[in-house]
């Protein structure tokens, strides 16, 4: 094992135009704690604040629109009083150091109509209903039926994401992350398993990637390239979302988007927030596609993370559940201290508890001796 203050992990970098002092990146996570207007909680200053020391934080994902929302109690950023309460966010992450981005996100048919304004149904690129779950304020039900995307709808959709980024950049963030995984409205444009269209928009891979593609160049024309990411998962089952051949798909998709000089793409391996073998899929292929800047996530250690970025694979690694519990994982990595659990009865909803109340290392037992 390399030391800890000469591992390529804790190496500077470049994402774009965001400069990174180490390639340990806050992967986002879904907390749910959204107070009424759909803004982030007072809470979220502290949350985001301790965690700051990571290379690069990637927000929880954050709806481009009413009815870009599935989850009870996410915040928005397609107004100017949520640009104002992420802006208090913003600023106590940079004023500790960090760099953060909003992950901008559409969930599509995930959604629930108790969650969307008055009388709509859940938007998706075909009226196929998903056998999913979401979180309302009657616990986890089934997602309801959803409705096709009339071909004249798409373009205020992909403004939708224009306003965000452009709001996105009034609230202070470095850039954005767009949300194109999971199972979420540009993963079901992709995959012919939701996306049954017979126009533009659908068929062969050439039209399923073009929302995606219109999504990334409208955000690229409001903030520019270089403080644009975005995300992909090619073979996780999340959210009812399946493609019959995802290798040439994906390679495809980041193909046609590589041209613009992206900040980073953020590749989900395997099943999110489970088995990275789950389904077999060449990374390294798809990786080959993009010119920019790569972050991989789901499953790393330490040393999966340093052989990953030595070898030049990846510029950089995100965590995603360890950030949870370890709001110093930075140092924690670094030393080789041993990891907290995340509670998770309080992952989702709630207050400070399992929110802003986990300790870093002192607190939770003093410095951990090196063993690498």
């Amino acid at each position: 094992m390399p030391d800890p203050d000469t591992s390529p992990l804790f190496q500077p970098g470049r994402l774009g135009a965001i400069a990174i002092p180490n390639r340990v990146v806050m992967a986002p996570l879904t907390r749910n704690r959204a107070t009424p207007g759909r803004l982030p909680p007072p809470l979220a200053v502290e949350y985001y604040g301790q965690r700051a020391d990571a290379g690069l934080i990637v927000s929880e994902a954050t709806q481009v629109s009413p009815m870009g929302q599935g989850y009870l109690d996410t915040p928005g950023i397609y107004n100017q009083a949520q640009a104002g309460a992420w802006r208090r966010v913003t600023d106590e992450v940079h004023r500790r150091g960090g760099r953060i981005v909003v992950q901008l996100w559409h969930v599509g048919r995930i959604s629930h109509t108790s969650l969307l304004p008055p009388g709509e149904v859940p938007v998706a690129p075909s009226a196929i209903r998903a056998h999913a779950l979401t979180f309302t304020r009657e616990g986890f039900v089934p997602v309801s039926a959803p409705r096709a995307l009339d071909i004249e709808e798409i373009p205020g959709v992909i403004d939708d994401y224009r306003r965000a980024a452009r709001l996105a950049m009034q609230a202070g963030f470095d850039g954005v992350e767009v949300h194109a995984a999971n199972g979420y409205l540009i993963d079901q444009f992709l995959r012919d398993g939701t996306n049954q269209r017979t126009d533009g928009y659908g068929g062969g891979i050439e039209n399923r990637t073009r929302f995606l593609f219109e999504v990334v160049r409208a955000v690229v024309e409001e903030i520019g390239a270089d403080r644009c990411g975005v995300r992909f998962s090619p073979v996780t089952p999340a959210n009812d979302c399946h493609d019959s051949n995802p290798q040439p798909l994906f390679e495809r998709a980041v193909e046609r988007i590589s041209p613009f000089g992206l900040a980073y793409v953020h590749v989900i391996e395997g099943a999110t927030g489970g088995p990275r073998d789950n389904a077999p899929f060449d990374y390294r292929a798809m990786r080959a596609r993009f010119a920019g800047p790569w972050i991989a996530n789901n499953g790393y250690d330490k040393a999966m993370a340093v052989e990953a970025i030595a070898s030049g694979y990846a510029d950089a690694i995100a965590f995603g559940m360890a950030y949870i519990a370890n709001p110093d994982l930075v140092r924690r990595l670094r030393e080789d201290a041993p990891l907290a659990s995340a509670d998770r009865d309080t992952l989702y909803g709630g207050g400070a508890h399992g929110y802003t109340d986990y300790p870093p290392l002192e607190a939770a037992g003093g410095r951990a001796r090196r063993t690498g």
